[in-house]
């Protein structure tokens, strides 16, 4: 009798528990990591920490210019990889610090353009079955900067015209050409990268030394990793 009860008690917890599985929005995935899927679930963190508040660099800094490269395909995939929602997302010590950057930049004639910013989870997947390699590519097993809204990737303009300062590679150009501590370059190039580094690190932003573009700030690995669409951002800072 007292078998069979225990039984019956084991068999209604696996009915209860993979009943409520599909209703969890934060889930452990197979590298342990846990992953954020909604903005429900954003927001109560954000009610417990404001400084994880999701920010849209372009309201909230309107001098940004912006070319989200991977919504089309003008970057190493040759395929599009964000949906036409895309904006440059970021949590809120990144937006605010990358607003004194480009008030900074302003001064001397020129300011930022965004190439990238969050970049959902399953998109650090994609990228990572093309380039296994963690010079390039974030593994998925630690999870991105990117995907903590705490990375950005992007590049110098001139105000008056738009146009971009020459740095010697494109976006996503993966050889040691990109790499800060490559010196065969000409002179007014590792000027113009060596502007970009100084400036971001004076206001607490980290270099990568295998990408010229790509800054984090810390403390990135305090904020969850997120896996939430553009589509499903978009409507929840409209409100």
């Amino acid at each position: 009798m007292i078998r069979s009860y225990c039984f019956f008690i084991y068999v209604f917890y696996l009915c209860t528990a993979s009943f409520t599985l599909p209703a969890q929005d934060s889930i452990s995935n197979k590298y342990g990591l846990v992953v954020i899927h909604t903005i429900q679930s954003l927001q109560k963190t954000i009610q417990k920490n404001p400084e994880k508040e999701m920010i849209d660099l372009f309201r909230y800094i309107p001098e940004l210019a912006m070319d989200m490269k991977y919504i089309g395909t003008d970057h190493f995939l040759q395929t599009s990889l964000y949906d036409s929602m895309a904006m440059p997302y970021a949590r809120k010590p990144l937006a605010t610090a990358l607003a004194t950057v480009q008030a900074e930049l302003n001064e001397q004639g020129l300011g930022l353009k965004i190439w990238d910013a969050y970049r959902p989870y399953q998109v650090t997947q994609q990228i990572w079955k093309k380039v296994p390699d963690n010079r390039y590519a974030a593994d998925p097993a630690t999870g991105s900067a990117h995907n903590r809204g705490m990375a950005i990737d992007l590049t110098l303009i001139h105000l008056n015209d738009q146009q971009e300062l020459d740095m010697g590679t494109r976006f996503d150009h993966f050889s040691d050409t990109a790499h800060h501590d490559f010196n065969n370059l000409p002179t007014q190039i590792k000027a113009n990268r060596n502007l970009l580094k100084s400036v971001m690190m004076k206001h607490g932003f980290v270099a990568l030394n295998s990408e010229w573009w790509h800054y984090h700030f810390q403390p990135a690995k305090e904020f969850e990793i997120l896996d939430i669409s553009f589509k499903d951002l978009a409507a929840a800072l409209k409100k």
